[in-house]
């Protein structure tokens, strides 16, 4: 059998495909990125954000992933092929699923269901570090043989969420004897959550340059808010990251453009938001 892959989030290695790519070889069939769609018995398409263009697919295509829904899952679960990939240098691991919490920004806890321990699949053979996907590695029950897997793999490991409200001292001497791969990313959601103790605690192990903190902004904050957040952590010493709830919002994206193209550090927020203004003006 002839299996077709169409890929249109190109800038994104899709955990999903190197699954379905690695069952089908299993079984004797031949892999490969669709371009003529004709010539295929079988079309697999799989996209992570919603915003991403859908038409044009053909109806015959199998779907699935977040952009699509939140209920299609694949049929089997298997190793990846990291070939697909061939300039991916990284592992992607998950050690387990689900979330402890329920988020109404968030999708996880409907698609995952509540946090379960699971089996990491293979390392990349042509990885240089690994990336742990989980969405709270440190409530997993098992966080502590999860940890030592990673010690023993010896690569350095870049954790995509770090949930500060619920670490241990333990837990951050762990991170401390842990090599990481850029920063450790923690998160601030809600305004409402006294987020500087916590993430002081943090940093009595690990250093302010090592720490990224994802800042969600248009989800029950205000502009003073999210302002507050960005000053604060800036006082920590921490790169902030802004995600935004409607990028197409303009406040929204403005505030996100000052923060995340580093304009925060040296221009203030109403200057930038008024110079936003007056290009608009001109247009």
């Amino acid at each position: 059998m002839k299996i077709g892959l169409i890929n249109i989030e190109p800038k994104i290695h899709n955990t999903a495909l190197m699954q379905i790519t690695h069952h089908h070889r299993e079984k004797g069939d031949t892999v490969e990125w669709a371009k003529d769609y004709d010539q295929h018995d079988k079309l697999y398409c799989s996209s992570l954000f919603d915003f991403t263009d859908k038409s044009g697919l053909p109806d015959r295509a199998v779907c699935g992933g977040t952009g699509f829904d939140l209920i299609t899952t694949l049929p089997f679960d298997c190793d990846l092929d990291y070939s697909l990939y061939p300039d991916c240098d990284c592992s992607y691991l998950w050690f387990s699923r689900g979330c402890i919490r329920n988020c109404g920004f968030c999708v996880v806890r409907q698609k995952e269901g509540k946090l379960r321990p699971v089996e990491p699949k293979n390392l990349n053979p042509n990885g240089k570090y690994i990336a742990v996907q989980d969405n709270n590695f440190f409530a997993s029950p098992e966080w502590k043989k999860s940890m030592w897997q990673l010690w023993e793999y010896g690569q350095p490991v870049d954790f995509q969420g770090i949930d500060v409200r619920v670490l241990t001292h333990e837990m951050c001497e762990s991170l401390k004897h842990t090599r990481h791969y850029k920063q450790l990313k923690i998160a601030w959601d809600n305004p409402e959550d006294d987020m500087t103790r916590l993430i002081k605690g943090l940093l009595r192990f690990v250093r302010p340059s090592k720490v990224m903190c994802y800042v969600l902004i248009g989800y029950n904050s205000t502009e003073q808010q999210d302002l507050y957040r960005i000053r604060t952590l800036q006082k920590l010493k921490i790169t902030p990251y802004v995600m935004c709830i409607n990028r197409r919002e303009p406040y929204q994206k403005r505030f996100q453009k000052w923060v995340n193209g580093f304009a925060y550090r040296n221009v203030k927020w109403e200057d930038f938001k008024s110079s936003g203004r007056k290009n608009k003006e001109l247009k």
